[in-house]
Formats: structure tokens, C-alpha cells, sequence
């Protein structure tokens, strides 16, 4: 009984921090900053379905990564959203990386998931997100790399 008490009390308690809302713009385009830098764009294909672009530099490399990532409102906050989604990247280094011998006229590909929040002004078409963003790569340095959050802040139309 108890147990069955607690996974409602549970279900009850996701439903109403996670409930379902639409977002407050169609497309962002801005910055990326973390431990990768870069520009984002994001475009919503449905109501809370977004799919998400991101062209950023790492260690004199260049990446090109790609999102789909469902959006849901955060604890019943208005434009307050709770970004997950997966996708995947590919990185290109030249000569010029001093960092790590391995990345000198490389490439990497690998899978991406996202979990992060995003927040939209209702005064200004600004939207700013938290993102931590963990990747498995299936070349060079093969593995997981949890290294990756950033802020990303765009221009909404």
C-alpha cells in the first residue's frame, strides 16, 4: 500500500513540474558559450519539438553538431522550459592544435544527449539557456566526454 501510495504521490509530482507548454517564439539564432563556443539556432518543427544546429570551436578545431530536443515548462513556470534531447556531431582539427597531440588533422563523430533549462523574456525576444550537453565519441579519443555545458543566448523571432 504504501508503495502505491508513492508512485502516485510521484506521478502526481512530475506531472505538475513537468507539464506540457508551447514555446514563446519559431526560431532563435545566438551564441554558444562554454567549453565550446559557437552559434545556435534553433527552429521549432512542432508545438514542444524543437530541432537545434550548433557550429562551434574547440582546441582550434571546428564541430558541427545537430539536436532534436522536446521542450516542457519547468515546475508550472511560465516561459521557464526544461530542454532533453539527443543528436549527434562531427569536429574537424587542423595542424594548429597545441592541446593534444591525437586531434592534430583529425576528425570525431560521435552521439550528443541534452538536458538543460531555457528561459524567454516576455519584454524583449531574448531567450537564454543552461545546458550541459555529454557526448560519446566513436574516433580518436573513443568514450564519454561530460565535459561540455554552456550558456546560449539568442535573438527570438
Amino acid at each position: 500500500m504504501r508503495t502505491r501510495l508513492f508512485i502516485i504521490a510521484l506521478v502526481a509530482t512530475l506531472s505538475t513540474a513537468f507539464s506540457a507548454s508551447a514555446q514563446d517564439y519559431r526560431t532563435a539564432v545566438g551564441l554558444r558559450l562554454g567549453s565550446t563556443n559557437g552559434i545556435t539556432i534553433k527552429h521549432f518543427t512542432k508545438r514542444n519539438v524543437a530541432l537545434e544546429g550548433i557550429v562551434s570551436t574547440r582546441w582550434r578545431g571546428v564541430g558541427l553538431t545537430g539536436l532534436i530536443e522536446g521542450h516542457t515548462r519547468f515546475l508550472g513556470i511560465n516561459r521557464l522550459n526544461f530542454i532533453y534531447g539527443a543528436g549527434a556531431h562531427v569536429y574537424i582539427w587542423g595542424e594548429g592544435n597545441r592541446g593534444y597531440a591525437p586531434y592534430q588533422r583529425s576528425s570525431i563523430a560521435g552521439l550528443d544527449a541534452i538536458l538543460g533549462l531555457e528561459y524567454n523574456f516576455r519584454e524583449v525576444p531574448i531567450n537564454i539557456g543552461i545546458d550541459w550537453k555529454p557526448t560519446l565519441n566513436f574516433s580518436v579519443d573513443n568514450g564519454f566526454w561530460g565535459d561540455e555545458a554552456a550558456i546560449s543566448i539568442r535573438y527570438a523571432f
